[in-house]
């Protein structure tokens, strides 16, 4: 059977990367909504078998200097009441986070880089455990508090709230387990020069962490998101209002 997944793009290098794989393998007719070109196309996205919300240099704060984040809101709140599929990456973990009532803010300092994670219980016997000792990029400066009723995942010494599952159909990731070292890390340094500069960040050090991170990440990435897609099968989700 032929799904739908629509991923919500805010800048175009932050795409699926690694994800698209999986996605394809499990039956899914993917598609991008880049959402900064227009206001058309929410209705694909609304009503998608499986939204994915990637990452992007604006923050769930800047909803009045940019509009586009109020939209996604709505759209997520709606699609959230009604038990669909929902994978948030990055900013998209924040945006759910904010749509399910948690608390979004700034942190002391700015976390980019590659770094393995901290698993919780819930994190070790779920999809995640596939990244269990993998480097995975980091990259950003606000974080989300645990949505009411979620299962906290993962951690790392910089940030303590790194992902959280609601039920088998949401998934909110603060990192970047979707980053394909194979494609290389260089628009993302070009694409974030000036972040990188004011954080102290070494362009080079991110480069050469890229390249240590390789064929080890590649497949852990693909085989999480491949479990996770698997437990969709048994969620169950109810319909759209309006």
């Amino acid at each position: 059977m032929i799904r739908t997944a629509v991923a919500l793009r805010h800048v175009h290098f932050e795409d699926l990367g690694l994800f698209a794989a999986p996605l394809a393998e499990a039956g899914y007719c993917v598609s991008y909504r880049d959402v900064v070109h227009d206001d058309r196309g929410w209705e694909t996205a609304r009503d998608a078998d499986l939204l994915v919300v990637l990452g992007g240099p604006i923050g769930v704060s800047d909803a009045a200097t940019y509009p586009v984040i109020s939209t996604e809101l709505t759209l997520l709140k709606r699609r959230l009441a009604a038990g669909r599929p929902t994978l948030g990456i990055c900013l998209g973990a924040q945006l759910i986070a904010a749509a399910l009532g948690a608390r979004v803010a700034p942190m002391a300092a700015k976390e980019i880089g590659f770094a393995p994670l901290e698993f919780t219980p819930a994190g070790r016997a779920g999809p995640l455990h596939h990244l269990i000792g993998v480097p995975v990029l980091h990259w950003h400066g606000d974080a989300f508090d645990i949505p009411q009723g979620a299962d906290h995942l993962a951690a790392t010494a910089t940030c303590a709230t790194q992902a959280f599952a609601l039920g088998r159909h949401v998934l909110g990731l603060q990192f970047h387990a979707e980053f394909d070292p194979a494609c290389g890390i260089e628009p993302w340094l070009v694409g974030h020069a000036a972040e990188l500069k004011a954080a102290g960040v070494d362009p080079r050090i991110m480069r050469s962490q890229a390249a240590e991170s390789g064929q080890r990440l590649r497949e852990a990435g693909r085989l999480m998101l491949g479990a996770w897609l698997e437990r969709l099968t048994s969620a169950t989700p109810g319909p759209l209002a309006g």
